[in-house]
């Protein structure tokens, strides 16, 4: 991976003297604030928005909807809470509707995906079943719009 890529995926989006410098506080407040923020749980961490065409040689994503059993004591929490500390997942929401929780996970190819689901995920007591969907192309990232005008070139005008 490109290290400039690196170093902004395991960064911070600016310093605190430069978010001082924008809001007109001392570093100390606004260390302060961070402080809390974390402290509370509001603020997890900073990351990158990308574009997923230009780094897709790099992983693969899917989306998996799982289908659990919940349990007596714990519900739908403890089995979702187990899923959610593997490392290949990214995301992890109980969800309503035609299965339980919709799992996102990222690995670095197809077959290492698909191992993660059928080795470690499928096999957990207290799953039912798993359907998996492999992201193709993003068109839309945390309200970024990706994809680019398509080439028109070679399609026919239309005509009255």
């Amino acid at each position: 991976m490109n290290r400039v890529l690196k170093l902004i995926l395991e960064g911070e989006a600016l310093s605190t003297a430069q978010m001082a410098e924008v809001l007109r506080l001392d570093v100390a407040t606004v260390e302060q604030e961070l402080a809390t923020l974390k402290d509370q749980g509001v603020l997890l961490g900073f990351r990158p928005i990308l574009n997923p065409d230009y780094i897709a040689e790099h992983f693969v994503q899917a989306v998996i909807e799982v289908k659990i059993s919940p349990e007596r004591e714990g519900g739908f929490d403890r089995l979702a809470n187990r899923i959610a500390k593997f490392d290949q997942v990214r995301s992890c929401y109980l969800m309503s509707g035609a299965y339980d929780l919709l799992v996102v996970i990222t690995a670095t190819n197809l077959r290492e995906a698909a191992a993660f689901v059928f080795e470690r995920l499928a096999t957990l007591h207290g799953v039912v079943s798993t359907a998996t969907h492999f992201m193709l192309r993003a068109y839309k990232e945390q309200g970024y719009l990706l994809a680019r005008e398509a080439n028109t070139a070679d399609k026919p005008a239309v005509s009255a």
